[in-house]
């Protein structure tokens, strides 16, 4: 079991995570990146399940691209990765509470 994630070319050049897939294994010898494109119509590259911030969780080597990838990360062609969205947005205000009369 291997995962892909699609990825689709925003107007600015960046490449979008669209959706992640659980698909086959590289080992059967087919390119499968190749073959989930094709069949799908957008880009599609293998992340891995186990890399987190670079790192391979189960064994502490060095990951595959950089992170799982998720729907809305970037993937970034010249480090091969890909990327979370920034999480530094402030959070919204709570809502007002309506007066009472």
């Amino acid at each position: 079991m291997a995962h892909y994630a699609f990825v689709e070319q925003e107007a600015d050049g960046r490449w979008i995570v669209r959706e992640v897939i659980v698909g086959r294994d590289e080992d059967e010898g087919v390119d499968w990146e190749q073959h989930y494109a094709e069949l799908r119509g957008l880009r599609c590259l293998r992340t891995s399940y186990w890399t987190r911030d670079g790192i391979n969780t189960r064994t502490g080597g060095t990951g595959f691209r950089g992170n799982y990838a998720g729907i809305g990360y970037q993937y970034d062609e010249e480090r091969d990765e890909f990327v979370p969205p920034e999480t530094t947005q402030p959070s919204a205000a709570p809502p007002e509470q309506a007066s009472q009369v």
